[in-house]
Parts: C-alpha cells; structure tokens; sequence
C-alpha cells in the first residue's frame, strides 16, 4: 500500500522559513524521481521543484535561489527547505512521486494528502 505523507507546514511571517518533509512508502523510493507542488485557493496546481533519483534537480522560476529539495533515500524522505518566503507562496504544498523535469501534474505517479503553508504580510 503506497503512503505519501506530508508535513511541516504551518502559518510564517513573510521573510520567515520553513521546512517540509514528505515521508513515502509501499514503492521504490530510491528509483522514483521526487517533487514538490502546489496549489493556492483559486489556482491550478503548479511544480515548485523536482528532484531526480539521480542528477540535479529543477526548480520552478518562483522557486529558484529561496527554496532547496532534498532528498534522504535510507531514510525515504523528501524534504523541502523554504527560505525568504512570500504572502504568494501559500499554497497547499503536495509531495509527488515520478515528477519530470517538465514538472507537469499529468505525469505524477503517486501524490500525497498536502500540507499547508500560509505567509502572512
């Protein structure tokens, strides 16, 4: 039975950080490329980043130089660590198993409840 698993949201001042993890099981952690999405109320859901099982990983525009993915395969564990945020950062964070570099919905293998992120002004 596959489990994904999302948490560490949570409501930051803007400028503040916060750190998610996604803990998966019931497939092939290590093989699987990892990604983080999101979705704002109102909003189609939108690749924040992708991290292969094996290379560099890929960030959204919105994404790039505040926010790092990692990735700890012993450990089945995707972590998403988010600095410098902004009020347009809340969104519900999924965790996603089999993301791309496109980072596109339609090719997600496996998707996780969500967690919420909210940065206030």
């Amino acid at each position: 039975q596959v489990q994904v698993v999302e948490s560490g949201g949570g409501l930051v001042q803007a400028g503040g950080s916060l750190r998610l993890s996604c803990t998966a099981s019931g497939f092939a952690f290590a093989s699987y490329n990892m990604g983080w999405f999101r979705q704002a109320p109102g909003k189609e859901r939108e690749g924040v980043s992708c991290i292969p099982w094996s290379g560099a990983a890929r960030y959204a525009d919105s994404a790039k130089g505040r926010f790092t993915v990692s990735r700890d395969n012993p450990k089945n564990t995707l972590y998403l660590q988010m600095d410098s945020l902004k009020p347009e950062d809340t969104a519900m964070y999924y965790c996603a198993a089999g993301c791309t570099g496109r980072m596109s919905v339609g090719e997600i293998h496996y998707w996780g409840q969500g967690t919420q992120v909210t940065v206030s002004s």
